[in-house]
């Protein structure tokens, strides 16, 4: 029956050909999709992360749904110690956040001025790489200021100028201070350039009354996938209120986006998929209806019907089988290149901004289980589509197969 089936399919060189094609560009398109959709994803994930959100929290679980200083994290340093000691755990940084109210020479903004600590967030966000101009903070930095390039637009200041700050003590008291422009930075996340500025925590904390607390503590880990295990590490040793958080609860809008734009994503490719599978099995159907005769002739030198049925299977299999791995090893080799060499589209950024697009470059995302379930998809619907042909040539008898015009 294989070398029958062999023989067939090289008879019929153009269903051959055609199918054969249909399952080759399917399954590249399929894989190719799904690892551009999954690499920017990832990409995005990856920039919002490391610009300045952490992969794991740890505050008061009170202060995440209600905010405000009545919810500060304590002991920060006790905190602190925990988790730099705990496995994978590569940066630990504490932050204090306030909204505020902050002038210029001729303009006012409300903004996020955050309070951190320069050198431990070296090791855990971008921010210093993301200066346009000036100097990151110091660790001696009393009244310095660092904010975004959209917020100083808007503030009209330039390195040098004085901004003044309005807004309220942790304690509930009256807080103000004057500060000198040291630095802008641009990360690219429009909304962020254009309401944060960031000082020096230890000074912070003397203005805001805030020794040895914060809004919470950002933590870094040395592999994303390991943020789940690291957060239910650290849940172990911290005691309630405060509690561990990974981005997945901290970017939950984020996460929902990504999982909203995946399912369009599959159910525009699932229209394509449909569409070829209706493609192959009509031909499919056609190649058998003219076929019949021949089934017919068969059937009388004693062929069996599960035969017939098992020569159309193993014509199917031959068919399909071969374009489909090719397809995947090729799709794998461009996956796996892109992935490392993303493509790079010049002004991208600048045109997406507000969109949150920080990068010119979209990868490809090479995962060889995206890849198998993608090929292994493109083969079941192949097998499916021989399922009403089988099912049309089984209601013929022999006799009325051999006059089968």
């Amino acid at each position: 029956m294989w070398r029958l089936a062999l023989k067939n399919i090289t008879h019929y060189r153009g269903r051959t050909v055609t199918t054969a094609g249909l399952s080759f560009i399917t399954t590249l398109f399929f894989i190719i999709y799904v690892a551009f959709m999954d690499g920017a994803h990832e990409n995005m994930l990856h920039d919002t992360l490391k610009i300045y959100n952490a992969p794991i929290h740890i505050d008061d679980a009170r202060y995440r749904d209600k905010g405000g200083f009545d919810y500060l994290l304590n002991d920060v340093e006790g905190v602190r110690k925990t988790a730099a000691a705990t496995a994978h755990v590569t940066a630990v940084s504490a932050r204090l956040e306030s909204y505020a109210l902050l002038s210029g020479p001729r303009e006012s903004a409300g903004a996020m001025l955050t309070g951190i600590e320069p050198d431990n967030e070296r090791r855990l966000s971008l921010l210093d790489k993301a200066l346009q101009s000036g100097r990151y903070l110091r660790k001696d930095d009393t009244n310095a200021l660092y904010l975004g390039e959209e917020l100083a637009r808007r503030l009209q200041v330039g390195l040098g100028d004085e901004v003044a700050f309005i807004g309220s003590a942790v304690d509930g008291s009256f807080a103000a201070e004057l500060f000198t422009v040291v630095g802008i930075f641009k990360t690219g996340l429009y909304e962020f350039d254009a309401s944060a500025a960031f000082v020096n925590k230890a000074w912070f904390d003397d203005v805001m009354r805030s020794r040895n607390m914060a809004s919470y503590l950002a933590v870094n880990v040395d592999d994303l996938s390991r943020v789940d295990a690291v957060t239910a590490a650290l849940n172990a040793q911290l005691h309630s209120p405060r509690e561990a958080v990974s981005w997945k609860t901290l970017m939950h809008a984020l996460v929902q986006a990504m999982e909203v734009d995946s399912l369009f994503g599959y159910i525009s490719l699932g229209l394509f998929l449909i569409v070829i599978f209706f493609v192959i099995m009509i031909y499919g159907f056609l190649n058998l209806s003219t076929r019949m005769r021949e089934f017919g002739v068969l059937r009388a030198l004693g062929v069996r019907s599960e035969q017939i049925r098992q020569l159309v299977v193993y014509e199917a299999l031959l068919l399909c089988l071969p374009p489909i791995v090719l397809a995947a090893v090729m799709g794998y080799g461009i996956a796996g290149y892109y992935e490392l060499h993303p493509i790079v589209i010049e002004g991208m950024a600048e045109a997406y901004k507000e969109y949150g697009i920080v990068s010119d470059t979209i990868p490809m995302r090479c995962d060889l289980f995206t890849i198998s379930w993608n090929a292994l998809t493109v083969f079941g619907l192949n097998l499916l589509s021989i399922v009403y042909p089988l099912y049309y040539v089984k209601g013929f008898t022999p006799v009325e197969a051999m006059r089968h015009v």
